[in-house]
């Protein structure tokens, strides 16, 4: 089983599905390994005009797996803190890499992004979603920050300090309807929409001039 699937369905748009819908397509290694090498092969693909990034089954990206948290390579003989260094380089990588995309990233938002699965929305440059669609900055509720993954840069960039604090801070839910309202997504659609009408946006960007 193939944990990242990537496919062309329009002509210059190229869709990236994290793919362990049982687990809400949680943040383990054994996904974000081959998630950020294919980030960078897609951006590289110069026939791509536009990313749409999405989760499986009923979620977009529940965050960290605090179950099964896959391995990363090459970690023998290293202490645990330099293992954790890695592991969050990794991660961070991946949110700076979907933020370097030259192509505009779409994030099409069909149910919980949580923590990290927050972080990857926010990186993209456009958020559609479902009303099933909720956010949680979960780390102050796991005895991080909630700033980590640089979201504390980004999310006050596309809501404003003050809900971004607040949100990071409470370790609350924001519903699809309140993050419509604030900017966090630009458009709620019903579910059975959500990718066609992320399709339409991105047929409607890659008909234009091409950025840069």
């Amino acid at each position: 089983m193939s944990f990242v699937l990537v496919e062309k369905p329009y002509p210059h748009v190229t869709v990236i599905t994290l793919n362990r819908p049982e687990r809400m397509n949680a943040m383990a290694f054994d996904v974000m390994i081959p998630f950020a090498e294919q980030l960078q092969a897609v951006a590289d693909d110069n026939d791509t005009r536009v990313v749409v990034i999405t989760g499986a089954g009923e979620g977009f990206c529940s965050g960290a797996d605090q179950k099964v948290s896959g391995t990363i390579p090459h970690i023998d003989g290293l202490t645990p803190t330099v293992i954790a260094q890695r592991a969050g380089k990794l991660l961070d990588d991946i949110v700076l890499g979907i933020q370097d995309m030259p192509q505009p990233v779409i994030a099409a938002i069909n149910g919980a992004a949580i923590g990290g699965g927050l972080c990857l929305a926010a990186s993209c440059d456009i958020r559609i979603g479902t009303p099933e669609a909720y956010f949680r900055a979960a780390g102050i509720n796991n005895g991080l920050t909630a700033t980590e993954l640089g979201l504390s840069f980004i999310l006050p960039r596309i809501i404003g300090a003050g809900h971004s604090t607040e949100l990071m801070l409470t370790g609350r839910d924001m519903g699809a309807e309140e993050a419509e309202r604030v900017g966090l997504l630009s458009r709620v659609v019903p579910r059975d929409q959500l990718m066609a009408t992320s399709f339409e946006i991105a047929e409607q960007i890659a008909g234009k001039s091409r950025i840069g």
